[in-house]
């Protein structure tokens, strides 16, 4: 990149710049799928105040867009596409509290892919810095949707299993998939 590009680069808006990256992104060849492991992502953050609900626990909101960032960076990742949004959060568990200054760690894999659809995995776990206790405070499963350049739904690549694990955890998440088409379609009808 030539010097006087870099400088307008720095001296530019930076929802200019967020806008120019979503413009001139490279064409995905959609047909190229990838393994759960290709887009696997864990984030980490540590628990402050500012987290804090008035009971003194983490508040479960602070959780909750956490794992809506951690989970849309895996489908970013997957689907090679800055342009992804939450279509649905499936199931959202709170099975235990987080404290002020546990880290909190959120840990996602692509479990199931469809034609424009990623349906990410997510489970939250707490850690005690101090005893390094480990317990898992949260799981999830939210399903994005990538977009085009006119904020329509676009074709991802699909989920190819690496290995004989992998392929449980798609042919699992198919049924399951199946399974919740079953129920929404059933509740239409009632």
């Amino acid at each position: 990149m030539a010097r006087s590009q870099r400088q307008h680069n720095k001296r530019m808006n930076p929802f200019d710049r967020l806008a120019d990256r979503h413009r001139n992104r490279p064409k995905i060849d959609a047909s190229q799928g990838h393994s759960i492991a290709f887009s696997r992502s864990t984030t980490r953050r540590l628990m402050e105040l500012i987290d804090a609900n008035s009971q003194g626990n983490v508040h479960g909101g602070a959780i909750m867009r956490m794992v809506d960032e951690a989970a849309a960076v895996v489908a970013i990742k997957h689907s090679r596409n800055p342009s992804v949004v939450t279509a649905r959060v499936e199931t959202f568990n709170f099975l235990a509290p987080a404290f002020i200054g546990d880290l909190v760690s959120v840990h996602c894999e692509l479990q199931y892919v469809g034609r424009t659809s990623m349906e990410v995995s997510v489970e939250v776990t707490a850690e005690d810095l101090i005893t390094r206790e480990i317990r898992k405070i949260a799981s999830s499963y939210v399903i994005y949707v990538a977009l085009d350049e006119n904020r329509q739904p676009t074709p991802v690549p699909p989920l190819i299993p690496a290995d004989e694990e992998e392929a449980t955890i798609i042919k699992q998440a198919r049924l399951r998939r199946e399974h919740r088409k079953q129920i929404d379609d059933a509740l239409k009808n009632h």
